[in-house]
């Protein structure tokens, strides 16, 4: 039973497992950014429609 080399092999596997998931999902700058608008727009839409709901006065869209 020669395993001289196991411990070697599951730093190598290690380490290529953290390489990556460290690339991440790859978006540069601009699509970050992007996402992060387009999030924050729903989010405003959301809280709209929250307040509108919550004085009493939804919009003509939501009772159709």
């Amino acid at each position: 039973m020669a395993r001289g080399n196991q411990r070697d092999k599951a730093r190598e596997a290690a380490q290529k497992k953290l390489a990556n998931q460290k690339k991440g999902h790859g978006m540069s700058g601009s699509e970050l950014a992007k996402a992060k608008e387009i999030a924050a727009q729903k989010m405003r839409e959301k809280q709209a429609a929250a307040d509108a709901k919550k004085n009493g006065n939804a919009p003509a869209a939501a009772k159709a």
